[in-house]
């Protein structure tokens, strides 16, 4: 087993004390909306610094409730009792600065290597004016303490492309949350899908950070007998009620075996040679099952170990205006981000763009089937854009509709960056590395920049082989405008759907609809008056419009059917083509407007 660095792991600042007083936590009952159920009831303890301490309990019992209210990341319910960091109520700003988290499920970008990764969050979470060569010594001496050496320049890789193993994802983890030197570190099942040698290895790393002076707390199933005893402190929950809280190890132990003698007389007491933590959670679980959980929780409130610990909470929250500068300014903090918006669109376009635009898997969806549908229409359509015979105007109108409806459909691709990135980006933005509009306008620089090298290939490709009339740039104008209009509505969807199935449904739908309004499928003084107000907010009318006036304006605006001219019988003669161009690009900014709504407001990932 890897020990850890030698090197001081210097945090900058010292680990903070976290008190808990009396917390209760209550949801809405899923089956019966009326009634509320307590997932914690009179939860109360310590964490102290230079300690690491184990949150343990049978499955169900509320140790992952626990931590997230600690960490400030729960999204329902309702919190009763305190909680308080050096004695005072925590800001969502400060949990986000100054406290790290690891989530028991791997949320890493799968095309960086192990060092840019860390680099990442060290630049998106490290002080502005700090030197880069600062954060690269910090990212280098947590690759040294973490054990990651070896695998420095491996991606991170997934499923399908093999990257690091699992123990050094979990330690890649912890090392995003260790490299801002939080003053507080929690984790959540970190050793779950590792082998018992991974497992001690990891938690061996974590110990060595506690005994540098950082507050560590993890919640914990079913631990080795080693990674056990690493831990200097447990609370116990069962059922959300508190059934232990002290020293672990020996005072532990001695506390149960008390209690399989009195209380729970019908259990068995701890073995010889048997793991004391087995046993802990066996002992507990086994008095839940017999009906005993609210036994042993009265026990502990009478014990002196609940006593003991009240009194040091208390004297923790008495001292919360004794506090050194440094704390009182971190506990100030009116921030979640560390840096600016540019800093962190810079950041966000050197590690993700650069290697986006270097990936098939990227660019191939994006420009693929622009590619196939613009030589589709070329083919098809080749040299009939002069050509105003009344038999052609058809071949013609169709064309130019194909052209706003194809990148409208092809919307679709973009909906994975944001449904698949979605456990990423609510972690990054609950770790303070950027504000959702901060992510919202990377995604769309990155987007559009794509988008603007399309259109411009695409547009050529057929304007010309079709010999069209009327403006060039206009006719580009109309298809980027239309395909960042795509962009910003899949956004939109992906936000608001809770799955790829529901986004894949809605979006087709959503664009299918718009299809029979745009002034094609039916003339537009054909559609029912009570039908007309989709009309007015159809995006693929106004793209449509400006096309045909563009193609078919002046001398252009052929007779087409019973005398009538072709702007006529669209009811198309009278617009402003730029105007309607305009009014296109306004329909981007909207759905932009609404997909920073969805990205903000909305919350498919509850806890």
């Amino acid at each position: 087993m890897s020990e850890a660095s030698d090197k001081d792991l210097e945090s900058g600042v010292p680990g903070a004390t976290a008190s808990l007083q009396d917390v209760t936590y209550t949801v809405v009952n899923s089956q019966n909306k009326k009634e509320t159920i307590s997932l914690l009831q009179n939860v109360g303890g310590y964490l102290l610094p230079g300690e690491m301490a184990a949150l343990m309990g049978p499955s169900g019992s509320g140790k992952t409730t626990l931590l997230d209210l600690l960490a400030g990341r729960k999204t329902v319910g309702k919190l009763d009792g305190s909680i308080a960091f050096a004695g005072n109520k925590p800001t969502p700003q400060f949990l986000r600065r100054f406290t790290g988290y690891v989530e028991q499920f791997d949320t890493l970008l799968e095309s960086l290597t192990v060092q840019e990764m860390l680099m990442y969050t060290a630049e998106l979470k490290r002080p502005v004016d700090e030197p880069r060569e600062e954060k690269q010594a910090a990212v280098e001496e947590l690759i040294d303490v973490l054990g990651l050496a070896a695998c420095r320049d491996v991606k991170i890789g997934n499923s399908m492309n093999k990257g690091i193993s699992g123990g050094q994802a979990k330690r890649v983890n912890i090392g995003i949350a260790l490299v801002t030197s939080p003053r507080v570190l929690f984790l959540d099942e970190p050793t779950s899908g590792l082998d018992s040698y991974t497992a001690n290895e990891v938690m061996t790393v974590v110990k060595s950070l506690a005994s540098h002076g950082i507050t560590v707390c993890a919640t914990i199933h079913s631990p080795t007998p080693y990674t056990f005893g690493l831990f200097d402190r447990l609370l116990l929950l069962l059922r959300g009620q508190m059934t232990y809280f002290g020293a672990n190890g020996t005072a532990a132990v001695e506390y149960f075996q008390a209690l399989a003698h009195t209380e729970c007389s019908c259990l068995e007491g701890l073995k010889e040679g048997e793991n004391a933590a087995e046993w802990i959670v066996d002992f507990t679980t086994q008095a839940d099952r017999q009906g005993r959980a609210a036994d042993l929780a009265v026990a502990y409130a009478k014990s002196q170990l609940k006593a003991d610990a009240d009194g040091e909470v208390e004297r923790q929250l008495a001292m919360a205006s004794d506090l050194d500068p440094a704390t009182k300014k971190d506990l100030a903090v009116r921030r979640a981000t560390t840096v600016p918006t540019w800093k962190a669109l810079k950041t966000l376009f050197m590690y993700r763009t650069v290697k986006n635009y270097r990936s098939p898997d990227f660019l191939g969806p994006r420009v693929a089937d622009k590619l196939i549908f613009s030589l589709i229409i070329m083919t098809l359509f080749w040299g009939i854009g002069d050509n105003l015979a009344s038999t052609n105007l058809p071949n013609v109108s169709a064309m130019l509709f194909m052209w706003v409806v194809l990148p409208a459909f092809g919307a679709a691709s973009y909906v994975p960056s944001i449904v698949l990135e979605r456990p990423l980006f609510v972690r990054e933005q609950s770790d303070g590395l950027y504000r959702v509009s901060t992510y919202l306008a990377f995604k769309m620089i990155e987007e559009f920049s794509l988008a603007f090298i399309n259109s411009i290939v695409f547009a050529n490709i057929v304007f010309w082989a079709l010999q069209l009339q009327g403006s060039f740039v206009l006719f580009w104008l109309v298809y980027l405008a239309t395909l960042a209009t795509g962009i910003v509505l899949a956004y939109t969807i992906a936000a608001l759907s809770p799955n790829m199935d529901v986004a894949n449904a809605a979006l087709p739908t959503y664009v299918t609809a718009l299809l029979f309004f745009a002034g094609c499928l039916i003339r537009w003084e054909d559609i029912p008056n009570y039908w007309k107000w989709f009309g007015y907010i159809d995006v693929l009318r106004y793209a449509y419009g400006a096309l045909m006036r563009n193609q078919f304006a002046g001398e252009r605006n052929v007779v087409f059917v019973n005398n009538t001219t072709v702007l006529d019988y669209y009811s198309l003669a009278g617009i402003n083509m730029w105007g309607w161009v305009g009014i296109e690009a306004c329909f981007t900014v909207v759905f932009c407007f609404f997909a920073y709504l969805a990205l903000r407001f909305v919350r498919h990932v509850k806890r």
